[in-house]
């Protein structure tokens, strides 16, 4: 059976970092893939591609080469959610919610460094409390050099409980990392396809897979 998948995002990018092997899992799966994106990122630093926003013409190609809905939900400001009011946040949610009406949801973990990504999965909690949600799974991914570096500070650390299996898409991943040229760069940056592969060899050796992506289930 196809399902509706949303994954709500801070920023382009994190929804390659986060899971990009298993959304084209998902793809060969044939379910319906929705991204939906709380800030252009990219924008705010004035790089453009023709009349686009660099961040939104290279999350658009994300979402053409996934055959994924790209939705710009808002344009809250990069690395400042914490000067947002966090009902706004979790309106901006509702409402895609209710339109796209998913029956999992993917998003960041709540102990990311990154503010951004904290106040989404505070909104997006909030948005899906208990209710008439369609929702029925909800699920955290990782960003690297942003969740393992807060568990450096942190006792709330990313546990994951769900993994999949990346194997025949781990280069796809790293693929569609490209598309995000400017934050990638060399070995040792996690942000490397080295990076990208390391930690799916870590998550894999973790499950007894040769590539993996994990996750925590936070309801099912």
């Amino acid at each position: 059976m196809n399902k509706q998948i949303l994954v709500i995002a801070a920023h382009p990018d994190d929804e390659v970092l986060g899971m990009g092997g298993t959304l084209l899992k998902f793809v060969k799966k044939k379910h319906n893939l929705h991204i939906a994106f709380l800030s252009k990122g990219e924008a705010s630093r004035g790089q453009r591609i023709s009349n686009e926003p660099l961040r939104i013409s290279q999350a658009n190609k994300v979402g053409k080469r996934l055959g994924a809905r790209i939705h710009w939900v808002e344009n809250f400001p990069d690395n400042e959610f914490d000067k947002v009011n966090l009902l706004i946040i979790v309106k901006s949610i509702e409402k895609i919610i209710r339109e796209i009406k998913p029956q999992a949801v993917y998003t960041h973990h709540h102990e990311d460094l990154n503010i951004d990504h904290r106040l989404t999965y505070r909104a997006v909690m909030t948005a899906l409390r208990p209710g008439k949600s369609s929702v029925k799974e909800i699920f955290s991914f990782e960003i690297l050099s942003s969740t393992e570096w807060q568990a450096k500070n942190s006792g709330n650390v990313f546990l994951p409980n769900v993994y999949m299996d990346v194997e025949e898409h781990i280069s796809g991943k790293v693929e569609l990392m490209n598309i995000y040229a400017r934050e990638t760069g060399k070995f040792p940056f996690p942000r490397s396809k080295e990076g990208l592969r390391t930690l799916a060899k870590y998550r894999g050796m973790e499950s007894g897979l040769k590539y993996a992506e994990a996750f925590e289930l936070i309801l099912n």
